[in-house]
């Protein structure tokens, strides 16, 4: 911010345009429905997953995305507190490693859960 006549003042918080606020809380709800997914994936994992006697593939399977769910819900509410101020400050969008958090949690938790029904 200047001081001098005529130069122009800069604003610290402008409201950005609606459709990118509207954007970012489809993402945000996005995220959720993620999450509400792998709670339901979890549960389902230790109620129905019958891998033998054994029911500890159940439950590591069920915690371990119990668990994602709890953190994609945590992240997507950072997410979308952040990307709500970058975009009102006029700053970039933050980086974020939620996608990669999730992506390679289902891929593993799936490989693990393919290795059991085979393995039974």
């Amino acid at each position: 911010m200047t001081d001098q006549p005529g130069q122009p003042q800069e604003e610290p918080d402008q409201e950005p345009d609606y459709r990118f606020t509207l954007a970012n809380e489809r993402t945000y709800l996005a995220y959720l429905r993620t999450s509400l997914a792998c709670y339901a994936g979890g549960l389902s994992a230790v109620q129905f997953l019958d891998l033998g006697n054994d029911r500890w593939p159940a439950r590591i399977i069920g915690i371990v995305l119990v668990t994602a769910g709890i953190v994609t819900t945590a992240g997507a509410f950072l997410r979308w507190q952040q990307n709500i101020t970058a975009m009102r400050r006029g700053g970039r969008l933050p980086v974020t490693r939620l996608p990669l958090m999730l992506g390679a949690t289902i891929t593993v938790v799936g490989a693990i859960g393919l290795l059991f029904t085979l393995w039974r």
